[in-house]
């Protein structure tokens, strides 16, 4: 995490203080029931919540200190809340393992991190929505292979980021649920010195579920779900973003990242106005992306724990998460001031003198008794033409010349067929599904 790329609200969940809050409240809440159940004295819980009401600072360098010495944090964290609560606090940890800490607090901080995240594809999706709306039937060129194919509309391209994005918001709420698991289970996961009630309280008490079996550890399949998820979404913040970036290429200019005032692009070209937005949202995709194999590669652990897991999930859940909501606002900020061009679209469509309509052409010949491969080369014919004069040469007028042509499709009939509208005509049906 570097301050460049980090909000200060997802930073604050992977804080160490924030982090041994959430370890003081497993063991708070663990040592409650415990309480409950008759195996501690009501007094240690009492005991703990009462120095916790006070709302103590987490001396973090005082637990490092301590760390150093034991070289184990979660022995150092007990050290010094013990010395803080003082006789009582030897109640805590009764029957459980470190991993009972560590598991369930990073399934508390993966489902904050979650919410956060969440929020932002709210955002980005409202953003999406309403420019969708905007530029509902603002025709404009649709490309395969980045070559001119057939017209679309501006809304439809954001319909579809639309769509993905939603799809990637259902997949983050599933992978949330699928994180959220607590286990209080003891060593190797067995409840020998530890009640499940203990655990199904503690879950209760985090708003989490239980895990079902978690061995010593949480099984790390549903870490790797949880990565792999945002790696996903990453993945659609680049696809939107590479389009955004072709789109402002001077030969294309169809929309473009807004350019503040004061803003430069360049320190030696004056006239520079960059994608740098979106060429970085490139980047930090690439990097959320690079997340997800160190996380699939957790999953296989030896017998009923290790820790080769741990030094990965300590780097990248912060790591992840914090790059991701960074990249999913400065989208969003790209989209909701996204400048947009319908004259240049419509310069563009007009560009290669009719290509554009090649296909219904084709289409209309078949129909009037030519072969498919017939009707293929005759279009092609006059296409190539247009195509090699780089457009200078009009598609419908060569047709109308082309006698094979029009002894099956008149010139009145031909000219229909180059309707821009034509193309737009279920701008409303892919609307309706997508938005409801």
């Amino acid at each position: 995490m570097i301050p460049r790329y980090s909000r200060p609200d997802m930073v604050a969940i992977w804080e160490p203080e924030t982090r041994f809050r959430i370890w003081f409240e497993i063991e708070a809440h663990a040592t409650q029931k415990l309480a409950d159940l008759g195996v501690v004295p009501q007094a240690a819980a009492k005991a703990l919540w009462d120095w916790w009401a006070t709302n103590p600072a987490i001396d973090v360098a005082a637990i490092d200190a301590i760390e150093a010495v034991t070289k184990h944090d979660v022995i150092a964290f007990l050290d010094w809340v013990a010395a803080q609560v003082g006789p009582e606090a030897r109640f805590m940890h009764q029957g459980m393992t470190s991993s009972d800490v560590l598991d369930t607090c990073l399934a508390v901080q993966l489902a904050r991190a979650a919410d956060l995240l969440l929020a932002d594809l709210d955002a980005l999706l409202a953003a999406i929505r309403r420019r969708a709306h905007e530029h509902k039937y603002t025709p404009t060129m649709g490309r395969s292979h980045g070559i001119h194919a057939e017209p679309t509309s501006f809304g439809v391209k954001l319909a579809q980021a639309y769509a993905e994005f939603a799809r990637n918001r259902a997949r983050l709420v599933a992978a949330r649920a699928d994180i959220a698991t607590c286990a209080i289970s003891g060593a190797v996961g067995t409840f020998a010195n530890v009640d499940p009630r203990v655990e199904e309280h503690v879950a209760q008490q985090l708003g989490l579920s239980v895990e079902p079996v978690s061995t010593q550890v949480i099984p790390r399949d549903r870490h790797a779900m949880f990565f792999a998820t945002l790696g996903v979404i990453a993945s659609s913040i680049e696809r939107l973003a590479t389009e955004i970036r072709h789109l402002q290429r001077t030969e294309v200019l169809e929309a473009e990242e807004y350019f503040s005032p004061g803003q430069k692009g360049s320190s030696a070209m004056p006239h520079k106005r960059n994608p740098v937005l979106t060429e970085n949202l490139t980047g930090l995709a690439r990097l959320v992306r690079g997340f997800v194999t160190p996380a699939l590669e957790n999953v296989a652990l030896w017998h009923e724990r290790d820790i080769s897991h741990s030094s990965v999930e300590r780097m990248i859940g912060p790591d992840a998460t914090v790059t991701l909501d960074f990249a999913l606002v400065r989208l969003t900020q790209v989209v909701d001031k996204l400048l947009i061009y319908p004259d240049r679209m419509e310069k563009n469509l007009g560009r290669m003198g009719g290509l554009i309509h090649s296909q219904r052409v084709l289409l209309a010949l078949t129909q009037a008794g030519v072969s498919r491969d017939g009707a293929y080369r005759l279009v092609q014919r006059n296409a190539m033409q247009v195509w090699q004069a780089d457009g200078a040469l009009n598609l419908l007028d060569l047709l109308k010349a082309d006698a094979e042509v029009t002894a099956h499709l008149p010139a009145a009939q031909l000219e229909t067929l180059f309707d821009l509208g034509y193309h737009l005509r279920h701008v409303d049906t892919i609307f309706a599904r997508v938005f409801g």
